[in-house]
């Protein structure tokens, strides 16, 4: 049995198989296709949504790792690493390169084809998600060919829910590695939800409760070699051994404290959620930004997160707050902002337009079917695209209105898989036959 991180998707494949090379990949793909089962690509399970669910084959990539080499410019380096490496894994091989991805991602267990293949972002203005970083792809296709993407295949490819192959190895753009510092600040909710806010820092973010008026922000700027040496900044110990966190009202343990008091006494979860954000304190770390960025899950959880357009963000996320508040669906996560700018990818949840991304979680444990359904009403009416990764109600018909390069994405396809090995009916529900 498959179980996925937050436990709320299971299956049971046929065979879970996990090649060691290229040529195992191809005949795992082929020796499905003849008899008739399909194929899906598995990586750490950390996606909410049912991408990864089969009763066919699970193909697990975990003996591809690590980064195989760098190439590109001195000033555009690029680096090709293997698609079961972890994002934690690759953090830290560049690291020890003096290179570092521009967008970082704070999650360490998901593989870099997972990430790709869901759109995984991070949040800054002018920084887009891993698939933006993509520059090349190999893949092997639903006839068991080991295929490089070609250029004017590549938008479809970066962000592909899976549904062109198994991909074996990505060349992604990276950059120098720097130091940042990064702050966490708690701001009022109105002044986080202005335009000004977003733009004032090249990574930046926040997360507010619904029934509180101050949110938590977080942010990151880059500080110049040496003049962190000397710094006697308040930092919290326990933060900064993990990252400047923005998941709870005033870090790990507070978050934690919430969800224990949502789980014995739910009608009291506003309060404390109100006495905690007044509680928060400005905490600072410096270092290298995948290190003080890092932030993992406290607890476990089930996920809706959507993509909207960048000017409903505001909208938006007032309206999901007061309707969780005045629907007493109040609980001990915090709702999270975080922006992003256009994405090229034909199926990235931002493409084609400067993004604001709103995440609502429930703690495992917790009924969470009231509050995403709810979520999911409110953030469809602000023109909402959910992201892949995430719960959600979206269907084929909405994927076709939502996404004006659809078709595109069919015929690349109907290229690479013209069987539908990769197929399953969660990703027939999304993207349709």
């Amino acid at each position: 049995m498959w179980t996925n991180w937050s436990g709320g998707q299971q299956c049971r494949p046929t065979a879970t198989v996990r090649p060691l090379d290229d040529s195992g990949v191809s005949a795992v793909v082929r020796r499905a296709a003849e008899r008739g089962q399909t194929v899906r690509p598995v990586g750490s399970g950390h996606s909410f949504s049912g991408l990864a669910v089969t009763d066919g084959v699970h193909v697990d990539l975990s003996a591809f790792r690590g980064v195989t080499g760098t190439g590109g410019a001195p000033n555009r380096p690029t680096v090709r690493v293997r698609a079961g490496t972890t994002l934690g894994e690759l953090h830290e091989e560049l690291a020890r390169r003096d290179l570092a991805l521009e967008a970082p991602l704070e999650l360490a267990a998901p593989t870099v084809g997972g990430a790709l293949a869901v759109g995984m972002h991070g949040s800054g203005a002018a920084r887009g998600s891993l698939s933006a970083a993509v520059v090349g792809l190999r893949l092997v296709d639903g006839r068991g060919r080991l295929r490089d993407v070609a250029v004017a295949d590549l938008d479809g490819a970066r962000t592909s829910l899976g549904a062109l192959g198994v991909v074996l190895e990505a060349e992604l753009a990276v950059v120098r590695a720097g130091r940042v510092r990064v702050t966490r600040e708690p701001r009022p909710v109105e002044e986080v939800l202005a335009p000004d806010f977003w733009t004032a820092h090249p990574v930046v973010e926040a997360a507010a409760f619904p029934s509180a008026g101050t949110a938590l922000t977080r942010w990151a700027e880059p500080v110049a070699p040496h003049d962190d040496e000397d710094d006697d900044t308040d930092d919290d110990a326990g933060e900064r051994s993990l990252g400047v966190t923005v998941a709870g009202a005033t870090g790990r343990t507070a978050l934690g404290g919430a969800v224990v008091v949502e789980r014995a006494l739910p009608s009291l979860v506003p309060r404390f959620n109100r006495a905690v954000s007044r509680l928060a304190r400005t905490v600072s770390a410096h270092g290298p930004m995948h290190r003080v960025l890092s932030s993992p899950p406290a607890v476990r959880y089930e996920q809706t997160e959507w993509a909207l357009p960048r000017h409903a963000l505001a909208d938006g996320a007032r309206e999901l707050l007061a309707a969780l508040a005045d629907d007493h669906l109040e609980v001990g996560l915090p709702v999270r902002l975080r922006v992003g700018p256009p994405e090229s990818a034909w199926l990235h949840p931002a493409h084609g337009r400067a993004t604001g991304w709103i995440a609502v979680r429930v703690p495992r444990g917790t009924d969470h079917a009231p509050v995403l359904e709810r979520a999911w009403r409110v953030l469809r009416d602000h023109d909402g695209r959910p992201h892949w990764a995430s719960r959600s109600d979206w269907t084929a018909d909405d994927t076709a209105a939502a996404y004006p390069r659809v078709g595109d994405f069919r015929r690349v396809r109907d290229d690479y898989d013209p069987d539908r090995v990769f197929a399953t009916p969660p990703l027939a529900a999304v993207l349709g036959d």
